[in-house]
């Protein structure tokens, strides 16, 4: 699949870009299938799946997926399809390396907020400009149910310093005067579409407060050569280019 070149120009100057229709309707349909099959049947939430609860404290559903690829199989050929591997592959000028991946369920009215952050905090990875997430639309997104918001030309700004959100701990983000909210521009986009936003690009998402669902299947990707600023101990020894029960899959 190739990238229109105003597209390339729009993520380098913004920060993300949507590119429509990189995935059939009949494969985004299985995945999401996939997805809510996995959220229902996990034994064990553990490390891998999380609930999420409604304003009122009166209905749970799921929240996220953590590791999919690693848990189930199924959706390894979807993660590693053609399309998206040229798209990434284009904008970050390298051969793109899966480091993790996630599914952000946020189901109908109960789907929660998640601050402003940079991606590139929590990985910590250098450089920055070869660190990118491609964020798979497995429903319509808009901005009723959730959409991805994000802060125009923020990549260009530095790492920032993130603190715990308060009542959410769990959460970080850089401080209120460190978001220009002048500058905030929604990410609607249809189901198959891709949200590709460079690991330093500020973004958040609003709950949801339709009635449909809001899912998205979010992939991380880094350039080779890449250096960890916590040295041997930080994320890039679990990155799953890493891994060896990984091995073959990402040869």
């Amino acid at each position: 699949m190739t990238l229109d070149p105003s597209m390339y120009t729009r993520y380098w100057r913004d920060g993300w870009v949507i590119v429509e229709d990189v995935f059939p309707t009949d494969e985004i349909d299985r995945i999401a299938g996939l997805a809510m099959n996995v959220s229902e049947t996990q034994a064990d939430p553990g490390d891998s799946y999380s609930t999420d609860t409604s304003a009122d404290g009166a209905i749970t559903a799921p929240r996220k997926v953590d590791l999919p690829f690693v848990i189930e199989p199924e959706f390894r050929p979807f993660v590693l399809h053609p399309n998206l591997q040229s798209l990434l592959e284009t904008l970050i000028g390298c051969p793109p390396r899966l480091f993790a991946d996630q599914i952000m369920m946020k189901p109908p009215q109960v789907g929660s907020e998640k601050q402003y952050h940079q991606d590139n905090y929590y990985f910590r990875l250098a450089p920055d400009d070869r660190v990118i997430t491609a964020w798979i639309a497995l429903d319509d997104v808009d901005e009723e149910n959730g959409c991805l918001r994000y802060i125009d030309g923020s990549h260009r700004d530095g790492l920032l310093p993130h603190t715990p959100v308060p009542g959410a701990p769990h959460n970080l983000s850089p401080p209120a005067d460190q978001v220009d909210l002048s500058k905030e521009s929604l990410a609607i986009v249809g189901k198959g579409g891709v949200v590709f936003h460079h690991g330093l690009a500020l973004h958040t998402s609003h709950r949801n407060r339709s009635d449909r669902w809001r899912r998205g299947y979010a992939t991380h990707w880094v350039g080779p050569d890449m250096t960890d600023l916590d040295g041997p101990d930080g994320r890039l020894a679990t990155a799953y280019f890493n891994r060896p029960d990984l091995a073959d899959v990402l040869a």
